[in-house]
């Protein structure tokens, strides 16, 4: 917040005062009520061993995807990308359920678990595969049964967009290894993840269910 009005500021300019200061102003201000519900104040502290806290997985399962770095002294800046987000990151596993691109060369990957019921559910989708990968996986993917729960199934091509994915369903039975963000919305990941390699030594019953 860069204007804020308080009794004793007659509305001052705080864009050029440190960060410390505009968030003195604005602790004050939630203390004294004039700023409330459904505004919230972020938690902020100094305190590394509090940050490393804040950037494990599990809050990422309630949809925190990191910290933002904020110099105490640095003045605002419109515009700029002053400030340094750091996400944290974890790896997991997921079926490989369909792909985007031919199945000679897969462009991404639409990864998969179980839920309690034995659906096969969307989790995540990859970043696009080096050529490499893409050629390794070839060999291995395999056209979806028609049994596959995906066929004439639509997916979304992005968080916050309408488009519709174009993708293929592939038999799920190849367990994939990715990292990822510890941000996760009903247990999808919400940014895409990133293919480390085939889990071999994996079936895929073997992989967790959907939420654990």
């Amino acid at each position: 917040m860069a204007r804020t009005s308080t009794q004793d500021r007659d509305d001052a300019e705080l864009l050029t005062r440190p960060h410390r200061d505009r968030r003195a102003i604005l602790e004050d201000l939630f203390a004294r009520g004039v700023l409330a519900a459904p505004v919230t104040l972020c938690p902020a502290t100094s305190d590394r061993a509090t940050v490393l806290d804040w950037l494990t997985p599990a809050w990422g399962a309630v949809g925190i995807e990191g910290v933002v770095v904020k110099g105490g002294e640095q003045p605002y800046l419109p515009g700029k990308r002053a400030w340094i987000k750091v996400r944290s990151h974890t790896t997991a596993e997921g079926l490989i359920g369909g792909i985007t691109g031919a199945m000679a060369s897969p462009a991404t990957l639409l990864l998969a678990r179980h839920d309690a019921a034995g659906r096969l559910r969307l989790i995540a989708r990859t970043t696009p595969l080096p050529t490499v990968v893409r050629r390794e996986l070839a060999q291995q993917l395999h056209p979806a049964d028609p049994g596959h729960p995906w066929h004439g199934h639509r997916f979304s091509a992005g968080w916050g967009t309408r488009g519709e994915l174009e993708y293929q369903p592939v038999r799920p039975d190849l367990v994939a290894e990715f990292s990822a963000d510890t941000a996760v919305d009903e247990g999808r990941y919400r940014h895409p993840v990133r293919f480390l390699r085939l889990r071999g030594d994996l079936s895929a019953w073997q992989v967790p269910l959907l939420g654990t």
